[in-house]
């Protein structure tokens, strides 16, 4: 018997742990069988949200009929956490006499470290395991620079990134049959999920594709200009899929390239690029998969813990309209415009002084296409601890992020109904007496002092920097 492990792979198409095992599986004349372990140990540990877990679920459970119109079993292997998996996978490899194990490799080091516990065990029952990169375009030991290291800024990675793209390898096809179709066992559950937005994201490959190419065909020729404006359509709003692998970073490019004569410098590409530096970084330096810093000498930074702020913020109550509205699109919809995530993030850890590392994980808990390494490096970014970040004198004005990017308040009105009625620009920082009237709170932080506040420790961490420097001389 030759197995295959599902993970964030849950589609038939581009696949390639899935497609080279039932190949592998029909010329050794063998039953194939499809492993899906579950984790809810580690899952919360890692923060994964509920919702992420529910569209997984409906996800699996889309793919199981057509697994077994192919003559493949999915089974659920009930694991607790990575490290159970290692035993789980054993045990029913040795059950069933299987020769071979087939998956798709995971960046961040935990996953890794679940993989080589894997491999380690599969070997002591005479297991071969093969391991195929499909959450990659490219792989990172071809991404180096010229001193053979690793970079750490994005633009000449993505000079670097664009150059290769015609070595990545064409899309593979659904797996052909095996056999004869099998019988199905019935829905799968996972557990610690909850329902997600089912009219937002419909979990089947098919709709994860249809979503992808109408996004190509409708609005990437207008990526450019509508991306800021989160009162509109003008995203991919793909990400869902992506994070849980309904659809490959492949067939992203792929789809680019069919709607763009200048598909190397498509901005949407760009964003694609993105994730694909995040990962590239995890790849190259293991220890942001750790909670740390890229920059370490923001380890010494003084951060703040107000957990009434925090509740605030979570809530969507901090006064700051376009933050507040933000906040209640995650928490209605597990799904937050990237605009959004970049204000929302920048206020959490600039404004607020909140450690990243506690927002990284709130968002993670909350998001339905929750992505670790994308995260990550979205958190980093923002507070200035991260790879090419943002400089630590940025500090963004919610008031006029809030004016540039939803000038008339259609988005703030969307999520902050008290303010319907706001009328002109007062919707963005209404005035005292109007939040009373309309039950709006007041902000709960003084934007300048704030401001000067983060700017400050920020200057001591430069200092610091310099001295230590100068002493090393």
């Amino acid at each position: 018997m030759h197995l295959v492990w599902l993970r964030n792979d849950l589609r038939l198409a581009d696949n390639p742990a899935l497609f080279f095992a039932a190949q592998s599986a029909r010329q050794d004349k063998k039953p194939l069988q499809a492993l899906f372990c579950t984790a809810p140990d580690q899952w919360q540990l890692q923060g994964d949200a509920p919702e992420k877990l529910g569209l997984q679920q409906q996800a699996l459970n889309d793919l199981q009929p057509r697994l077994n119109a192919l003559g493949i079993t999915l089974v659920i292997l009930q694991g607790s956490d990575f490290r159970s998996c290692a035993a789980l996978l054993r045990s029913h490899a040795e059950k069933h006499g299987a020769t071979d194990l087939w998956y798709n490799n995971e960046i961040p080091f935990f996953e890794q470290q679940r993989d080589t516990l894997v491999e380690a065990e599969m070997a002591a029952t005479g297991v071969t395991t093969h391991r195929f990169e499909a959450d990659l375009l490219l792989p990172p030991e071809l991404m180096k620079n010229q001193q053979g290291g690793w970079y750490k800024v994005f633009t000449p990675w993505y000079r670097r990134w664009t150059q290769y793209l015609d070595q990545v390898r064409d899309l593979l096809p659904d797996p052909a049959a095996i056999g004869e179709p099998v019988g199905q066992q019935g829905n799968l559950c996972l557990p610690g999920s909850e329902p997600h937005r089912q009219d937002l994201w419909p979990a089947t490959e098919a709709a994860a594709q249809e979503s992808l190419t109408r996004f190509c065909a409708e609005r990437l020729h207008h990526y450019s200009e509508r991306r800021d404006i989160p009162s509109i359509n003008g995203t991919s709003t793909v990400s869902p899929y992506l994070a849980s692998g309904l659809i490959s970073a492949r067939q992203c490019l792929q789809a680019v390239q069919e709607h763009s004569s200048q598909w190397r410098s498509d901005p949407w590409l760009r964003e694609v690029a993105w994730r694909e530096f995040y990962r590239y970084l995890m790849a190259g330096f293991p220890f942001l998969s750790r909670n740390q810093p890229f920059k370490p000498e923001t380890r010494a930074l003084q951060w703040e813990h107000n957990p009434a702020l925090v509740n605030a913020w979570q809530e969507g109550r901090t006064g700051f309209p376009i933050v507040d509205a933000a906040m209640r699109q995650l928490l209605q919809t597990g799904w937050m415009h990237n605009r959004l995530r970049m204000i929302t993030a920048s206020f959490y850890t600039k404004l607020m002084l909140e450690h990243w590392q506690s927002g990284e994980h709130y968002f993670m808990s909350r998001l339905v296409d929750g992505d670790f390494p994308s995260n990550n490096g979205g958190w980093q970014w923002c507070a200035s601890s991260g790879c090419d970040a943002s400089p630590w004198f940025r500090v963004f004005n919610p008031v006029k992020q809030s004016e540039k990017f939803d000038p008339e308040g259609r988005f703030i009105r969307r999520f902050v109904p008290e303010l319907a009625s706001v009328e002109g620009k007062a919707i963005h920082d209404p005035p005292a007496a109007l939040r009373e009237h309309l039950g709006y709170p007041a902000p709960v932080i003084d934007y300048r002092a704030a401001r000067e506040r983060v700017l400050e420790r920020f200057r001591g961490l430069q200092e610091m920097a310099a001295a230590e420097s100068g002493r090393r001389t």
